[in-house]
């Protein structure tokens, strides 16, 4: 297995981690997953946009250009042959010794790059036959915009899901619907469809960005307000998203069947655009 390590792609063996590396000691640095397709890196330039928007926001200079990256990660896609999979990458902050809170001089503390892929395949018996959900308190920070690496909230939530015999968890913040331990939630009521407005609160999904953009081609009514708890347990359909989710139907929230137990109209309508637009975009899936 090759990795890509700052600009050098290497077997995984040969990559060492400092033990005073910032994403070691801090989970300070950022991440993204990126969902390959036919050898393509799928919605590639959103997924840059939003690590450097992240990098901002937690004043972070990254190491490298975006075209020095793209670069690098088809490199490494074509070294390992995988047509089908999920690109994984971070960047920490780097190496600063000795252990300091204080954030380091940026031109004294260089950021630390990994990254490699995976043969991935699409959830196809997700997608067919949905998934069950619970309520979990949202108990994370009030920075989930920023795909950092710091994930313990989101890692509990879906352990406490799990310790109840559900898939996932749906995240609830003073009585309304956040979003899933590791995905956007949507919600469709009287065929208009929910989901919460970006900011603070939610990461700024990319499949969410496309998910919008293909209701609109559709006319399918969208409101980007946040739901209220109580609010899941009159909808239609409900269901989430990802870039490995993609769209994936949620039929059982807490004890409660939603809609017809199956998944929706909405929701079907929306994946199959979604996977039009992947087979537009990459070459259909498969051949």
């Amino acid at each position: 297995m090759h990795i890509l390590w700052n600009d050098q792609i290497v077997e995984r063996g040969a990559v060492k981690i400092d033990i005073e590396d910032r994403g070691y000691q801090y989970g300070d640095g950022l991440y993204e997953v990126v969902r390959v397709y036919n050898g393509h890196l799928y919605m590639m330039e959103e997924h840059l946009n939003r690590l450097w928007d992240g990098a901002e926001k937690i004043r972070m200079q990254l190491p490298f250009t975006k075209e020095e990256l793209t670069i690098n990660l088809k490199k490494l896609v074509e070294i390992e042959g995988i047509k089908e999979g999920k690109l994984y990458f971070q960047v920490t902050r780097g190496i600063d010794a000795p252990r300091n809170h204080a954030l380091p001089d940026p031109e004294k503390v260089k950021g630390v790059l990994t990254a490699n892929i995976r043969a991935y395949e699409r959830p196809l018996q997700k997608m067919e036959e949905g998934i069950t959900v619970v309520v979990v308190p949202d108990t994370r920070w009030l920075h989930c915009d920023i795909k950092s690496l710091s994930l313990l909230g989101n890692v509990l939530s879906l352990d406490d899901a799990r310790r109840q015999g559900f898939d996932d968890a749906v995240l609830v913040r003073d009585d309304k619907v956040t979003e899933a331990s590791a995905a956007n939630f949507w919600v469709v009521k009287d065929g208009t469809v929910y989901t919460h407005p970006d900011g603070n609160l939610i990461l700024p999904g990319i499949t969410k960005k496309k998910i919008l953009e293909l209701a609109r081609e559709l006319n399918i009514p969208v409101k980007e307000e946040a739901v209220y708890e109580e609010e899941l347990f009159t909808a239609d359909e409900c269901f989430v998203s990802g870039s490995l989710t993609e769209i994936v139907p949620v039929v059982k929230v807490n004890d409660h069947i939603v809609g017809t137990g199956k998944p929706g109209k909405v929701t079907k309508q929306l994946l199959e655009a979604y996977i039009a637009s992947v087979d537009a975009t990459c070459g259909t899936v498969g051949e």
